[in-house]
């Protein structure tokens, strides 16, 4: 047999070689998340997405790096003339997983209310 080539069954490497001790450091590290979302759960909470979605469920779930578990989530739908205007129309969605890296803004629903944008230079007639 020549170097570098295993053998079927060969055995694993020792407990204390180089990547096991890799591997508890990793351990010890463990993520903490930036938000502390457990005060939501069960919560209805508004979620914006990169790209310009919007959605709103109850919070069943996370992890740190800001997975969601949402159920009876409601995505709001944009004006397809202006992305940046919401409609009246919303789409049921159910029980949705969100991808944390794509996860942009999290807020609870409680309390939220529209109010007109203070930067558009008004337009008098």
């Amino acid at each position: 047999m020549r170097a570098g080539q295993g053998t079927k069954g060969a055995a694993a490497a020792p407990a204390h070689s180089h990547t096991a001790g890799k591997m508890a450091d990793k351990e010890k590290k463990k993520k903490e998340s930036i938000l502390d979302l457990s005060k939501y759960i069960d919560k209805t909470i508004r979620v914006k997405f990169q790209g310009g979605r919007e959605a709103s469920g109850i919070l069943k779930g996370f992890d740190p790096l800001l997975n969601l578990v949402l159920d009876g989530t409601i995505e709001y739908m944009r004006d397809p003339d202006d992305q940046y205007k919401l409609t009246e129309d919303t789409r049921q969605l159910g029980l949705v997983v969100c991808r944390g890296t794509s996860v942009v803004l999290i807020c609870p629903q409680d309390g939220m209310e529209a109010i007109p944008n203070p930067f558009i230079q008004q337009q008098d007639a």
